[in-house]
């Protein structure tokens, strides 16, 4: 309740005790679908992992967190240079067949320049890279050169001067 000296940006709707009953019985119980406990009492079970649990995440939630500190990390040094350049994930090369057929090499990641739309957008080949380390510490290192190679591309210019840590690793 509220006072009517005092205005409050936050509302409470109460629902109405009428849209609950049911037109037979006259009682205000809800459906068995619509219980928000099951019938011991117990109430809905929680998450299967809790937050603090390493399999919280997904593979590929993790892996686009990555994508997002790396990004993050050159636009820190950069700033304006990067302002509009979009960072993406997908899994795989969209051509990875005629790749795989011709035995050419298969790339970590794509540029894409501006369009009238958008800015530029940088891609990393989940799987790709991946593929290229041994270990979740070597993933870190090597999602950052990949997105490092390739917003170097997009912007002409060479990969340690985007960033001072880079070394090429693959």
């Amino acid at each position: 309740m509220q006072s009517s000296n005092q205005e409050s940006a936050f509302t409470v709707r109460l629902a109405d005790p009428e849209a609950h009953r049911d037109p037979g019985t006259g009682s205000a119980g809800r459906g068995f679908t619509a219980r928000r406990r099951n019938r011991h009492g117990r109430g809905l079970r929680g998450e299967v992992m809790l937050p603090a649990h390493p399999g919280y995440r997904t593979r590929s939630d993790r892996f686009d967190d990555m994508v997002m500190e790396s990004a993050q990390r050159l636009h820190d040094i950069w700033g304006k240079t990067l302002d509009g350049v979009r960072f993406g994930v997908d899994e795989i090369p969209p051509n990875l067949e005629q790749l795989a057929a011709a035995a050419s090499h298969v790339p970590m990641g794509a540029s894409a320049p501006a369009t009238a739309d958008d800015g530029p957008m940088i891609t990393v080949y989940r799987r790709v890279v991946e593929q290229g380390t041994a270990s979740s510490d070597e993933l870190q290192d090597l999602v950052h050169d990949v997105v490092v190679e390739y917003t170097a591309e997009m912007l002409g210019v060479a990969p340690e001067t985007l960033d001072p840590v880079y070394r090429r690793r693959y």
